[in-house]
């Protein structure tokens, strides 16, 4: 007892900029990261022995970094720092120019940064765990892009004011409907329970005797079975919806996502560049951000390769352009714009999934579940016509459903 309570009399006191509460509640500082650390030294008794690592002291000791590796904050103590953001900050300006150096390396760079890109994601996919790695890659790549615009591209001479200020306003507006993306994709409410649906009374007169001509006919007998048969089905369709881990039923076309733990309404699926879901709160805005960043990828793209190459035709300049790698600064450029240009294809192969989607009022997680079944997706069951599915999702984010009362499944 003495001993809880003296942690928690740690807890309350002022943390300085350099303090936190770890994850046994204590009191501890970012100089003494290395210090006390029992898995860490496990770990390298291990390597030194030339021991194979346990699955169990490699996520002991992730833990434990995770939980160690804090940035000073004035307010409140230090603050961790997650640690999949530090990877892009490093690998992205290093690979790209490392790939400016010589031909070969650049193809070997650009194939195999994709690559590690699509393991990382299988990892974690498989794993269903969040990650900001993914989130951090598109911003960098972003500010890094337009970062290298302006002090490699610009100071040539060949992009004019008003050139330099689309390409900017075009990054600006991509980063804020990225950011009103991740507001809210429209996760489930719950409200307050409702503890029984029966409504005691008279009868109704289309069920009382005495507007059937007297007696108990069959009319009425045929009522009740209808409604009892209504009733069934709506038991089984609460049944059918109802998800275990948030404890309520879904509305039809939502569904559970398992890394982010809710329930989202006409779920689309989990996008990890924007570490959210994509929702009937936010689908408009995620198309939207992709129609920006396309645009402005394209825009950009086409400035740099007419100010690497003006003589060739841009198109044919991404595949060939003499000379290029004869002065690092052009080399660099046209690196990026090939990096630019990868980037631009899958998320255009994106663009029209979704346009398609949307045109048959199909979501992408319905589509899965197809693959998934092996069946083919069944595009009638919500369509209404390329007209009214359009109409249907530009207005779907304006009418979220309100809170759903729980069902009396008793």
């Amino acid at each position: 007892m003495k001993k809880r309570a003296s942690r928690r009399s740690e807890a309350d006191e002022a943390l300085c900029c350099c303090e936190y509460i770890n994850r046994q509640g204590e009191r501890s500082h970012v100089a003494a990261c290395c210090c006390d650390c029992e898995d860490l030294d496990e770990a390298c008794d291990r390597w030194m022995k030339l021991e194979p690592q346990t699955q169990d002291s490699l996520d002991r000791l992730s833990t434990v970094i995770s939980d160690r590796v804090r940035v000073p904050w004035p307010w409140g103590g230090a603050r961790r720092l997650e640690l999949s953001i530090i990877p892009p900050l490093i690998l992205l300006p290093v690979l790209l120019r490392l790939a400016a150096l010589h031909f070969l390396l650049g193809l070997a760079v650009l194939t195999a940064l994709p690559v590690l890109v699509l393991w990382y994601y299988y990892v974690t996919h498989r794993k269903k765990g969040r990650t900001l790695f993914f989130l951090s890659l598109a911003l960098f790549s972003l500010a890094y892009m337009y970062f290298l615009f302006v002090s490699e591209v610009l100071p040539r001479g060949d992009v004019t004011t008003t050139q330099l200020a689309v390409v900017t306003a075009g990054v600006a507006l991509t980063v804020l409907a990225m950011l009103h993306t991740k507001r809210e994709p429209g996760a489930v409410r719950r409200a307050s329970p409702v503890h029984s649906t029966v409504t005691y009374g008279a009868p109704r007169y289309n069920m009382d005797p005495a507007f059937q001509g007297g007696g108990a006919g069959g009319r009425q007998e045929v009522l009740v079975g209808e409604e009892e048969k209504a009733q069934q089905k709506e038991e089984e369709s609460v049944r059918k919806n109802w998800c275990p881990t948030c404890r309520l039923a879904r509305p039809p076309r939502a569904g559970h996502c398992q890394i982010c733990g809710v329930c989202v309404q006409r779920l689309d699926h989990h996008c990890v560049w924007i570490n959210s879901c994509v929702g009937q709160g936010n689908h408009r805005s995620f198309l939207l951000t992709l129609l920006l960043f396309l645009l402005t990828s394209l825009y950009g793209i086409g400035l740099v390769l007419r100010s690497v190459c003006p003589h060739q035709n841009r198109l044919v300049a991404l595949f060939y352009c003499p000379g290029v790698y004869s002065q690092y600064s052009d080399a660099l450029c046209f690196t990026c714009a090939w990096y630019c240009s990868m980037v631009t294809a899958g998320l255009l192969h994106l663009l029209l999934v979704q346009v398609v989607n949307v045109s048959y009022n199909v979501t992408e997680r319905e589509a899965r579940i197809a693959v998934r079944e092996k069946t083919s997706v069944d595009t009638t069951v919500y369509s209404r016509g390329f007209r009214d599915n359009w109409a249907e999702f530009m207005t779907m984010g304006d009418r979220l459903n309100a809170p759903l009362p729980a069902p009396d499944l008793v």
